[in-house]
């Protein structure tokens, strides 16, 4: 069983910038793909960005290639996400996730934190 919690999320002005952390418990952490999620009022919810277990791989989505950055620290059992050159259609409550494939993570994930509001105004 792994428990995720995030933080981070809060209110900035377009342009500005945001990271998010996502805590894990439990001893296998450094052993699960990890990535993040983010959903918009009235809107599904839409695949931001993957890491495998090392750290060694990611992947982004187009809308936030170049702008976000993900990241891990297993010592520390968390995974961030750095946020760049944000827009108010980042809006959104984003999540993390893990799942013990790295590959299928944007699609099915076994775990799932319960999120954190990020705003973007204008």
């Amino acid at each position: 069983q792994v428990k995720l919690v995030e933080s981070g999320g809060g209110l900035v002005q377009a342009g500005g910038s945001l990271r998010l952390s996502c805590t894990a418990s439990g001893r296998t952490f450094s052993t699960y793909a990890m990535g993040w999620f983010r959903q918009a009022p009235g809107k599904e919810r839409e695949f931001v960005a993957r890491i495998n277990y090392s750290g060694g791989m990611t992947y982004y989505a187009d809308s936030v290639k170049g702008r976000f950055t993900i990241s891990r620290d297993n010592a520390k059992i968390t995974m961030y996400l750095q946020m760049n050159s944000l827009k108010p259609e980042d809006t959104a409550v984003y999540y993390c996730a893990a799942d013990e494939n790295y590959y299928t993570l944007n699609t099915k994930h076994a775990y799932r934190g319960q999120g954190t509001q990020v705003t973007v105004s204008s």
